[in-house]
This record gives C-alpha cells, structure tokens and sequence, in this order.
C-alpha cells in the first residue's frame, strides 16, 4: 500500500513513523503465515472466512470510542480470498494536532505537550458509565448520567462580592467621575452611575444556579446520546489542556471555532464533565427572549451589553465598555474559564464583531498588568452534520429565540441521528509572548494592498511579495493606541481562528461531498467512491490532518452516504451488482455538499492554489501548444509560477484559506511550490547541458575540464547568465485528477470573486466619482445616475453598513445569476472588504454613512474587463 510504503521510507530516513488511524482501502497486502501475524490478526481470518462474510461484518460502522482498537491491515487468506479489514492504522494513535505557531509563539511550542500524548487514545463524552461516578452496583448502572452529573466539582466561581469591585475598579470610577462631574459631582448622581452600573452587569452576567447547571447537563447528557453516534475527544489533548490549568496565576481562555448554536452548550458540558470548571461562554449576536437570556446567565453564558454598539455616541456610551473590561479582569483573576466563539455559524472563517469586543479586554487585562499572562487554546469543533434546527432564528435582527423554540427544535432533532462530532484542542499558548512577537515585527509591515495587487491587475509594474495588514480598523479611525489596540486584537483573532481550523479533525461526511461534488458531480460506482474515499483519506492523513471517524471503509461510505440521503440518488445495477451514486443537481443540493466538502480546503490549501496558479499559465500557454501536446511535455517557469501563485495569495484571505496570516507571503509562496512538487504535480526540469555538472561518472581523460567552467565563488549577484529553473507537468501515479480536483476545491471562493467583478457592471454602481455635495444629493435620491446606495441594514452584523447592505445585494444578484447557488454571507463580505483593500472599491462619505462606489481605474468598461480577466484565470468550471 502507498501508505505502508510512506511509512517505510520514514523508518529508512530515520523519521519516526506518523501515529495515525483511519479507513485505509481495500489493495491486498502479500500472503503471511498465521505465525507471522499478529494475533488479532489471525482471530480476525478465523472469524471473517470469507468475502461474502466479511462484506456481511462491514454492514456495521465501528468508531473508535475508547481507543483501544489493535493495528489491522489487509490480509490475504491462504485460499486467496481477501478479508475485508479496513483498518490499517494504529487504532488509538493519531497525530496530535494544533501545535502553536513557531513565527509567534516559539516559547510556547515545548509548552504542555509530550509525544506520549498522542498514544491516550479517545474517548466518547457522551458516554458515562459506572466507572464515572464513586459507587457500584446494578443500581449504579442504571443511575450512573446522574450520580456522575451531580459529583461533578466547580474549581472557581466568580467572587461573591463580583459587584463591588466592578463599581471600585479605576475604570468605571474614571467614567462614571466624567459623567458626574457633567452633572454636577453631587453625591446623588454618583449614586445613579453606579446604579446603572450594577444594571449592565447585571445584563451581562448572573451568579451560577449549581441545582440548574446540573440539571440541565443531565439533560444534555441524554439528548447527545440520542443525537450523535458519538462525541470525540482526544485524551491527549485534555491531558494538555488541563497541565495548563494548572500554572499559578495564568488563567485559560478558549477561543472556539463555531458551526452550530449547540456549541455553546456543547463546550460548556465538555468543561464541566472533565474538570475544568464552568466555563463563562460568550453568546455573540444571538437574539434570545428574556426568560432564555436569564437561562444562560444561570448557566455561564455571558452577553454584551446593550449599549456597546451605542460606544461612539450617547451621553453614557463609555460606561458599558468600562463594565465589560472591569469584569473580563475579575473572571481572570479568579482563574475561571472563558469561552469565546470567534466567528458566527452563519459566517465562518470570518471574525465576528462580538468576538473583537471580548478579545479586546482580555487583551487589555494582560497589557495592564490586570493578569501576569493569559494561555490561549484554540478549539476546533466538527460535525458530520451540524445541528441546524436553530438556523435563521434569532440571528440578527429577527425575532428573539425563546425557551420553547429552543425545545421544540430539540424534539425536531431527535427524530434523526446526526452522525458523530468531535471536539479538539490546540495547544495552549502566551499571550504575552504573541503581543511582544508582533509589536517586534510592527516595523516590517506589508505595503497596503492597494499597491501590492492593483498595479499587477492593471499591467502597471511588477508584482511585489508582501503581504498586506490583515483586516482591521480603517485609517484614521481611531487615534493612537486605540488603533493599535484594535489592530493586535484583530491579528489575534485571525491567527486564533486559522489554528482553530487546522486542528479541526475532517468528517466522513466531508471528504464524500467534496469527491461527489469536486470528483464525480455526474455520478460515480460505490465502488469507486470508496477507492477514492481511501485515496483522499491518505492524501488528508499524510498532511498531518486529523480524520473524526474510524472503522471500515464500505461502512463509512454508507454511513455518510446515509446522511446525505436527500441530496444524493442511489441506483442498484443488477447485471454487475454494484451501486451507482448520482448527486443532485439542485442548487440546495450542491449548497450543501459544498458546505460540508470546505472543511478539506484548508487541508489542501497550498496544493488547491499552486493548481490554480498552474492552472492560469497553461491558459496563458494554450495558444502557443499544438493540438497534440501533452502535459508531461509542458514545462513552467519557477519565476512564472511562483508570480502567479503570489497574485492569488495577495488576493485572497488567509482566514478563507485556513492560512496563519503571520507568514511572509515570499515563505507561502514557496511552500506551495514545495507541495506541488511532493504531491507529484511538478517535476524538475533538466537540460541536458546541466546534467553533466553532477555526473561523476568515470570518463577517459581529456583536456576538457568541465569543472573548471563551475563558479565556487560564494557570490551573491544575480548574473544573467543564470538558469532558471523549470519543472514539468505531471500526473501523480496513483492519483489520477489531482490538478483537476484542487483546481475545482478552489473554484467556489474563486467563482464568488469573478461573479463579484461582474456585479460591478451593475448600472447601480456609479460612473463617475461623487463630489461632497453630489453625494449628499445621491443620498437623497437613490436611483440618481452615479451614486450607488445601499440601504443599512442595521443589527449585528459585523461589517460596517455600507459593506454590509452591498453585502445582501450581492448575494441577491449571484443567487438570481444563471441559478446558482447563494454563497455565504462571510464569503460575499470578505470579497467586498478584498475589493475596498485593492482600491477597487471606495467609500464616499455622507450624512447617512459612508456610500461605496468605483475608483477611477475601474469606472471604465476596460478597468472592470482587466479585473474580471484577472479573477476568471484562475478558476476551473
């Protein structure tokens, strides 16, 4: 197998073996004796005699719950018959994954881990039994989800008089003297401050009701038995997570990825059932109703305070803030945990503005010296399908989700099984040692983007390899350190949201949806779908990627097939006895498996943008080849590749990516030509003047000395005279497709970019640049020629008004496009923020707020043209 053969050549280079265990596939290993297999080898022949019985035992899916599963592999019988055993990893190992980044944080990449973590195996939080709580007995096992729930302990709890010092913390004291002095200083209207303060605490969190809180984990305990098959953790991971909780002084904030309203919940249940205290858990944008607000108060939920989008204007839009931060430093000193979700179920792979308001304190607290440090974990949730009864409820303006919604949308749920989820953790790291790294490279900071990308776009100048800032405050905002200060947390959210993604396990789900939707969008044998089901499994395992399942391969396949019954179609083949699987063709079809096949983006992030980049100059190349060439004799410039694979990282995010956004774009860049080159899509050119200089091959004396021509000086000009490099075109044996499958992994994010230059020939968008004046004109009358005006949409949107209202039209207009499908809301904003950092986009202001229109290059038919050229080079239909 390509596997066995991997790990192979790892022993021969003395690397140790990958710890690994998943689905392998079904290629025959050579005949061994029964003394030479293990012996859960041979116990598996003597139970499985026969294909058709061993086709009968792969019926059942078997996930590794306890990780106590032995190593398996493919096994030949002496007859010849082959034994169906899918399992040709170790069991209970898997590569741990979330190291902290080397660039930022290299003090803490020894910190709290071990290799042995790896081989603790798993375990199924869903699960309790006797062996969970202090007693035993018969009676035990039928009590056990509660005598557990109940002993479980609360380490830390916010202090008692939590009030008092909020109200005597120097933060709100300085607000609130600044208000009373406006008021006149009398002892009456500090009084009233301080009232005022209480209330916003009071709305932002409540003392924890231990007879709730257990309760309802009781509860939980028994809905995630009947929704999942099972709830993943790896023990290695909290064994990681819970050394760091014990440094003195140091408190934990866990910064989550989100992908269903049930993560909250979720996460919160995982901390109380393992030791780790009740987390306080930040709600972000969710609209709740009174009663269900106070619920999760009680519970460790925590909300933003009313007037905190108010912060700017108001006689006291100061006073929330000062509560919030004076209350994140209390939940720190007291060492409790605390959850934030750093972006919204509904926008994913984008940071939310609630996550920026709670980072900011925390932040803060470590800044002024509040906290001695604070040890940020990344988390990364995943779901074969994500809990989704709540979707569209109150999200964002829409009417508030009450306690009976919430109820009846578990009754909902409960009438199918979700698949399996799994929780992971990242390992811990400073925050103290991510700022000082930063504030170290602050000099070195990219160009703004505008004069990265634009020039190339418009065929000005060269390219330049730097990265732009990321996403953040605009210039001129705020003044001094309040921008600054927003800038860290921004890059600290960013890189916190790219390490929660890349631990994130991958689904079985996922790796089907992006074969039928990427591989086989015309239909493809069950059969066939399971080789590559095995192929994309070893791809994603040999990049150090975590898989959530394990168990065999036909049952897998079944398994996320069954899941995604609605939008696939099975055809039983009679004559050959196999099953044909065709996808939908509807657009909620293709919405939902490229919904579920984006997890794999990140995994293949590099590879899916030097094939696209590949891609753009074969378009450049196709009409110099004749009719007749082949890919193995085309050959590619490294300096081409390498310009085209820059252009593409300069213009799409990292965070949409799964990048860290901390590393130089020249290192990326080079890196994907490195995977390029170990995937087998490239191969090194050399002509046959060049080989010479390393063939020490003996050859008859001649007066020639060939090496006498080779310059050993350690010279660093770049001469004329030198060779370029070049590398061949190849299909990878083994891996049929490969250029085309990333090409096509890409193509959504691509096509929403081109779709997005198209819209920009909208005659709503203007033509010529609006004057003062003219715009406050163009604010009056909407249809007027050359102002485009876009309605607010208020709520809790996390993108200014104007992007967010030109946000909804576009979708509007790519969802009434040829019917294709709506992309998500993150993805119509980051291109629209994209546009507005390139100069594509401009902000006009006026009385209502800032109005977005062309910049002078793109007024033009041909500016917009060289955009949409641009664009449309890199994606594959």
């Amino acid at each position: 197998m390509a596997t066995t053969a991997r790990l192979a050549a790892a022993r021969r280079g003395g690397e140790k073996p990958q710890q690994l265990c998943g689905t392998g596939h079904g290629a025959a290993s050579p005949s061994r004796t029964e003394t030479e297999r293990p012996p859960h080898a041979v116990a598996a022949r003597r139970q499985l005699t026969s294909t058709g019985r061993a086709g009968r035992f792969s019926e059942g899916l078997f996930l590794l719950e306890h990780g106590d599963h032995p190593r398996m592999k493919t096994w030949v019988c002496d007859s010849g018959q082959k034994l169906e055993i899918f399992i040709p990893f170790l069991g209970k190992y898997r590569p741990l994954t979330g190291r902290c980044c080397q660039t930022c944080t290299p003090r803490s990449w020894d910190g709290f881990y071990h290799a042995q973590l790896s081989s603790l195996g798993f375990r199924s939080a869903a699960q309790v039994t006797e062996e969970d709580t202090r007693y035993r007995g018969w009676l035990v096992r039928r009590l056990c989800c509660f005598l557990a729930v109940w002993d479980w302990k609360v380490p830390a709890d916010t202090p008692r008089d939590l009030p008092e010092r909020v109200c005597r913390s120097r933060r709100v004291r300085d607000v609130a003297a600044g208000q009373a002095r406006g008021s006149g200083g009398d002892s009456e209207s500090r009084r009233r401050w301080k009232e005022k303060a209480l209330e916003i605490l009071a709305g932002i969190q409540a003392p924890l009701s231990l007879p709730v809180l257990r309760l309802c984990s009781w509860v939980l305990l028994r809905l995630l038995s009947r929704l999942f098959l099972s709830v993943q953790l790896h023990r290695g991971q909290l064994e990681m997570v819970l050394r760091a909780a014990t440094t003195p002084d140091v408190p934990l904030v866990f910064l989550s990825t989100h992908k269903s309203r049930l993560d909250g919940l979720l996460l919160s249940f995982f901390f109380f059932s393992h030791g780790l205290g009740v987390p306080r858990v930040t709600v972000g944008s969710l609209n709740c109703s009174p009663r269900l607000r106070a619920l999760l108060r009680c519970l460790g939920g925590v909300f933003l305070p009313v007037g905190m989008e108010q912060t700017s204007r108001g006689q006291d839009g100061g006073l929330p803030g000062a509560v919030l931060a004076s209350y994140v430093e209390e939940v720190l000193r007291s060492r409790q945990p605390l959850l934030i979700f750093l972006e919204e179920p509904c926008a994913p792979r984008r940071l939310s503005a609630a996550a920026r308001e709670w980072l900011a304190p925390v932040y803060r607290a470590v800044r002024d010296g509040a906290v001695p440090d604070v040890l940020l974990v990344p988390v990364g949730i995943a779901y074969d399908l994500a809990p989704d009864c709540l979707e569209g409820s109150g999200a964002h303006g829409a009417r508030p989700l009450s306690l009976s919604a919430c109820l009846w949308a578990a009754c909902r749920a409960l009438r199918r099984r979700l698949g399996c989820a799994r929780v992971d953790f990242a390992q811990p790291f400073s925050l103290q040692e991510f700022v000082a790294k930063t504030l170290s490279r602050q000099s070195s900071a990219g160009k703004p983007p505008e004069e990265l990308l634009l020039p190339t776009i418009l065929g000005t100048h060269q390219l330049h390899s730097e990265r732009a800032e990321p996403e953040g405050p605009a210039p001129g905002t705020a003044p001094g350190s309040e921008a600054e200060d927003k800038m860290m947390v921004t890059k600290l959210g960013l890189h916190a949201l790219s390490d929660g993604a890349a631990c994130s396990a991958v689904t079985a789900v996922g790796i089907t949806s992006a074969l039928l939707l990427h591989k086989h969008c015309q239909g493809v044998l069950l059969s066939r779908l399971m080789s590559d089901f095995a192929w994309l499994l070893e791809e994603t395992l040999v990049r150090q990627r975590d898989v959530g399942f394990s168990g065999q391969l036909r049952a897998l396949v079944r398994h996320s097939l069954a899941l995604l019954r609605a939008h696939v179609t099975l055809y039983h083949l009679a004559p050959p006895g196999d099953v044909l699987v065709v996808p939908e063709v509807s657009v909620e079809a293709r919405r939902e498996l490229s919904h579920h096949s984006a997890a794999l983006l990140p995994v293949f992030a590099g590879e899916a943008v030097g094939a696209c980049a590949i891609r753009a100059l074969l378009l450049e190349m196709l009409p110099f080849l004749g009719a007749a060439a082949c890919p193995s004799s085309i050959t590619l410039s490294q300096d081409e590749l390498l310009h085209k694979t820059l252009a593409l990282l300069q213009l799409l995010p990292p965070s949409l990516l799964g990048l860290q956004p901390c590393q130089p774009l020249e290192h990326q860049s080079q890196d994907v030509l490195d995977k390029l080159i170990l995937c087998g899509l490239l191969e090194a050119d050399e002509s046959e003047n060049e080989r010479w200089l390393c063939d020490l091959a003996p050859r008859p004396f001649s007066k020639w000395q060939p090496w006498a021509e080779v310059d050993f000086t350690d010279s660093d000009s770049d001469g004329e005279d030198v060779c370029k490099r070049c590398f061949k075109l190849r299909d990878p044996e083994g891996s049929p497709g490969l250029l085309l499958f990333l090409c096509r992994l890409l193509s959504p994010v691509l096509e929403t970019y081109a779709r997005a230059a198209a819209f920009l020939e909208q005659p709503s968008w203007p033509q010529p640049a609006p004057a003062p004046a003219e715009a406050h004109e163009g604010c009056a009358a909407p249809e007027r020629e050359g102002v485009g005006v876009f309605p607010p949409n208020p709520g809790a949107d996390p993108a200014p008004p104007a992007e967010a209202a030109c946000a909804g039209a576009l979708q509007q207009f790519l969802a009434e496009k040829d019917g294709l499908e709506r992309p998500t809301r993150s993805l119509a904003l980051s291109t629209l923020r994209t546009f507005k950092e390139m100069g594509v986009l401009e902000e006009a202001p006026s009385p209502a707020g800032p109005l977005l229109h062309l910049a002078q290059p793109f007024r033009s038919s041909e500016g917009r043209g060289k955009l949409r050229a641009f664009i449309q080079q890199f994606v594959q239909p």
